[in-house]
């Protein structure tokens, strides 16, 4: 039962990050070329003060989900990373999650700092983007790829 808990937990944390993501890369990038500077400006400000607020719960919750799952049932499957290739996928997802992480942190230092810029904002957001698409991909083929 705590497995469940954990796992639907995830589920819902990942939603709304990937979510927030896609929505990020696939919507408000399109946008701007139809609303005015300042206006976008708004809205990105916007956007960013919500995201900066709930993101860091989100994570916590997807992480500390994800880690609840892993030490219920992965473990001994992690142990031997290379011994299935359930184990292997799972490995990389894992580190996709800490790579997506270490972003995560990079940008909140950036901004903290107020080192973000433009051109460091739009890298962050297509490499999450990119690891997103990966993670899910790799959260499915867990379960149906084999070899």
């Amino acid at each position: 039962m705590l497995y469940l808990l954990c796992l639907t937990l995830h589920l819902f944390a990942a939603l709304i990050f990937i979510g927030t993501v896609f929505f990020e890369v696939l919507f408000l990038e399109h946008i701007r070329k139809q609303l005015p500077a300042r206006v976008m400006l708004l809205v990105e400000q916007g956007v960013g003060r919500r995201a900066r607020t709930l993101m860091p719960w989100v994570l916590l919750v997807l992480f500390g989900a994800g880690a609840g799952m892993v030490w219920l049932r992965y473990v001994p499957v992690l142990a031997q990373p290379l011994a299935s290739s359930f184990g292997t996928l799972l490995t990389l997802k894992v580190a996709l999650a800490l790579s997506v992480l270490v972003h995560f942190l990079a940008a909140m230092l950036l901004f903290k700092s107020g080192r973000m810029s433009a051109r460091y904002q739009n890298f962050i957001h297509a490499s999450v983007f990119c690891h997103m698409v990966a993670i899910v991909l790799l959260a499915k083929g867990m379960f149906y790829l084999t070899w």
